[in-house]
């Protein structure tokens, strides 16, 4: 019993790791249980056929659309069954639109009846890489207003630009500046002026809480908000309800001032082609105009026109 297939097959399916055997032209000849529910959970267009697929070539087609580590993954398995490397590992994300997860790859050959095969597991590590987030956050976090800062913004976004680059999902970035900023930090003084920033910093988790979502600041008085696959329209919804709750914001130390902001808006979907800074000259342009116009508005950098100007109350 022990060596009948069927047995080997059942202990292989009873282990949580995700387990592809390939042979050396990369052809999947076996996946366990594992590995075939996360395909159906996750929506996978080749998880009925797995043994009908080249693991190699879907490596490749997710490094031609921008993934880095279908880049890094292709190469280190093609290294494995070159014998380059007796053995080869992998860190990697693997969001969804609800959850952030990570898994570690590792490629191990093998011999069975004068042929080479590959096995490749792929293990859950989400809990770990959240732990060591937690502790890398406390870099990554401004002092003054408690969300991300730039370096954060900068790391983040560039990830988020592939993940949409790959899934063909859209990408909007919102470019926001804190009105009058120096004439309130003349008038009222700077504590007050760090007041009015963590107001607004306060209000803007509401709008991420995704995982391709991300609220930081930018510089100075600016802030920015990444919003993963979400169309223009929705981004718009978003930011005019963003700006109508700041209306109702009543700080004794400003004695009546009023507390506005300046929106630049930009959706793109991401080509591994482009340039990722694009969306952000488009959101800052977009910006710039908002201020032309007057302050107090959101401009949407699609086609900046008088039409696509929405001015708070």
């Amino acid at each position: 019993m022990v060596e009948s297939k069927e047995f080997l097959k059942s202990i292989l399916d009873t282990i949580s790791k995700h387990i592809v055997v390939i042979d050396e032209k990369g052809d999947i000849q076996f996946v366990n249980r594992s590995w075939q529910t996360f395909g159906d959970e996750n929506n996978c267009q080749c998880n009925t056929q797995w043994e009908e697929q080249n693991y190699l070539a879907i490596c490749q087609s997710a490094a031609q659309q921008g993934d880095e580590f279908g880049a890094q993954a292709l190469s280190g398995i093609s290294q494995v069954i070159n014998q380059q490397l007796t053995e080869y590992y992998l860190e990697y994300p693997c969001h969804s639109n609800t959850d952030k997860r990570w898994f570690l790859m590792r490629a191990v050959p093998f011999e069975h009846a004068s042929k080479r095969f590959i096995v490749i597991s792929h293990i859950n590590i989400t809990e770990r890489k959240i732990a060591e987030q937690q502790v890398q956050e406390l870099a990554r976090i401004d002092g003054l207003t408690q969300i991300a800062n730039r370096r954060h913004f900068d790391d983040f976004y560039k990830q988020e630009w592939s993940r949409c680059a790959r899934l063909k999902h859209p990408l909007s970035l919102a470019m926001i500046d804190l009105d009058n900023f120096k004439s309130l930090n003349d008038n009222f003084g700077h504590l007050v002026g760090d007041i009015c920033l963590k107001e607004v910093a306060k209000r803007l988790p509401d709008y991420t809480r995704r995982p391709g979502d991300l609220c930081a600041r930018y510089g100075g008085e600016e802030f920015v908000l990444v919003l993963g696959n979400t169309q223009s329209h929705q981004a718009q919804k978003l930011m005019t309800r963003f700006m109508a709750t700041l209306n109702t914001i009543q700080l004794p130390e400003l004695a009546g001032y009023p507390l506005t902001v300046s929106i630049g808006l930009a959706t793109i979907y991401p080509n591994s082609s482009d340039d990722a800074m694009l969306l952000i000259e488009m959101a800052d342009s977009a910006l710039y105009q908002a201020k032309e116009a007057g302050r107090n508005q959101l401009v949407v950098a699609d086609n900046i026109e008088p039409l696509n100007i929405e001015k708070c109350p």
